[in-house]
């Protein structure tokens, strides 16, 4: 697809960044990341329109801190920094960065100056979202406050005449009340872009692309059932038939049924797929692993060790296909960023792996892009809308080492928790809702006896993207039902918690 209008956001390495890419293609823009030191002569410019420089966990006086590409700010278009990214254009242009009395983090009321174009539209009071200890206390000459809270006296600055504009809180989150406006303001008012980023013409250059630089080759897709490897597969299938062998790996950490089920619906869609029974292999490595990283290292390394085997039995196969998002990416701690958690498949691969290469084509997209690719390639609206399941599979939802037992209690909690939000008409509104073992045990009353059994945790959650998410204010009629077919119907299961926690701090999994 020509990209006939571009932002380049540059990253600092802040965990938003790719919100902030997201951000953008929302409104139908193309937006590519890089690295705040990137080489710009390796870049395609052409199709410019404007530069975001991104948040990052640094001090601007650290003696290894990020600093701005003066290079950027002869490109002759705007430019927007956004938290780091405003203290590394106040400290280029000599302006004074100091470390505050106190951070300045979540919520928080912002004042802005309604004069400035990247406030068209803004109420002059709003909510937005903060999340640093540094910030700007003196700005250079020519250059003028635009906004600020109650802690932060300089929460925005800007220089029309140069065409820089810059924010110490965060626009691109859910939290900030008129983010959403503040970057269109930017993007489409100030930057001018055009709105050429169209799904269905991503997906036809996708497979023009992979069709052209793999045809004749072989690879191997691991299928997990999820939305994300299964329109991968159906993506590459589409440039190079059946010249894609997929393998669907029971590791023993499914939700119940869940292996038959997905298979009848892979037949459906027209995929080579294999399936084979590894659950043993799986859960004999786990045995007594607590820690959910190793718990992770060793499910992604078995993997691979499992593809590998299979590829040998497919005229050895030179590539792996899988369904890596930008969330994997970012979480994982590629670029500039720092890890939260490995994901399987971008944190748990093995260097010595007998593929010559991974083939990605998702790992641009974010969750909700993935799902409007598959529904303008034709995948089945069951499998474009599944619930989201992790690569690891329950191993991540069994907290502590793994056992049948506790499996099973997940399995049959988790199946009355997707049975009720379905009978509720709720499974298209949460974005992901799912069952957490716990190896805390909690005294009962049973049958007029003692009991001393497991609990388990409920987590339910709204998002767009996965990046940012709030606990789904569930109704109160539906937590009793799950609550009373939970302990009635699951043996060893004691008591049910909710979980209200929004990401960030937490993580949409336990682990």
């Amino acid at each position: 697809m020509e990209k006939k209008s571009e932002i380049m956001v540059l990253d600092f390495g802040g965990q938003y960044n790719q919100l902030i890419v997201r951000r953008i293609r929302e409104m139908g823009v193309y937006a590519s990341l890089h690295d705040c030191d990137v080489d710009l002569k390796t870049l395609d410019l052409e199709n410019l329109d404007g530069i975001i420089l991104t948040g990052g966990p640094q001090s601007i006086h650290s003696d290894d801190s990020l600093k701005l590409n003066p290079e950027i700010l002869n490109l002759n278009v705007p430019v927007l920094g956004i938290c780091y990214g405003m203290q590394a254009l106040a400290f280029h242009f000599d302006g004074e960065i100091s470390e505050a009395e106190k951070g300045e983090y979540g919520k928080t009321p912002l004042f802005v100056d309604q004069r400035s174009k990247l406030y068209e539209n803004v109420a002059q009071e709003s909510i937005i979202w903060m999340n640093h200890r540094d910030q700007v206390t003196k700005i250079a000459d020519g250059f003028k406050k635009t906004a600020w809270t109650l802690n932060c006296p300089i929460a925005g600055f800007e220089n029309e005449e140069k065409n820089i504009y810059a924010v110490q809180f965060h626009p691109e989150v859910a939290h900030s009340e008129y983010g959403f406006q503040i970057l269109e303001n930017f993007v489409l008012n100030i930057c001018k872009a055009k709105k050429t980023w169209i799904m269905k013409d991503l997906a036809k250059e996708t497979i023009e692309n992979i069709k052209e630089k793999y045809a004749g080759e072989k690879m191997i897709c691991g299928l997990s059932g999820g939305v994300d490897s299964t329109i991968a597969a159906t993506l590459v299938h589409k440039a190079i038939g059946n010249d894609l062998q997929c393998i669907f790996v029971d590791h023993g950490l499914l939700r119940k049924n869940e292996a038959k089920s997905v298979m009848e619906q892979y037949k459906k869609i027209g995929l080579n797929v294999k399936m084979v029974d590894a659950s043993k292999e799986f859960l004999d490595l786990l045995k007594g692993v607590e820690e959910p990283e190793e718990k992770r290292k060793i499910i992604g390394n078995h993997f691979i060790e499992v593809f590998e085997r299979e590829a040998k039995k497919f005229g050895d196969a030179k590539y792996l296909v899988q369904g890596t998002i930008y969330p994997d990416v970012i979480e994982s701690g590629k670029g500039k960023g720092s890890v939260i958690k490995s994901h399987h498949n971008v944190g748990g691969l093995p260097e010595d792996m007998l593929f010559e290469g991974v083939v990605e084509p998702l790992r641009e997209l974010f969750k909700d892009e993935v799902r409007a690719l598959g529904e303008s390639i034709g995948v089945p609206e069951e499998m474009v809308w599944r619930q989201p399941f992790p690569g690891p599979g329950l191993a991540i939802r069994v907290l502590g080492d793994i056992t049948e037992e506790k499996l099973e209690i997940v399995r049959e909690t988790d199946a009355i928790l997707r049975e009720e939000v379905k009978n509720a008409g709720l499974n298209r509104e949460i974005w992901q809702y799912f069952t957490v073992f716990t190896p805390l045990r909690t005294v009962g009353v049973k049958g007029d006896e003692r009991s001393y059994d497991y609990v388990v945790v409920v987590r339910a959650v709204s998002s767009k993207d996965a990046m940012t998410v709030e606990a789904f204010d569930m109704p109160y009629e539906l937590q009793q039902t799950l609550s009373n077919r939970m302990i009635n119907e699951v043996k060893g299961v004691g008591r049910i918690v909710y979980d209200i926690t929004s990401k960030p701090p937490g993580t949409i999994e336990w682990e």
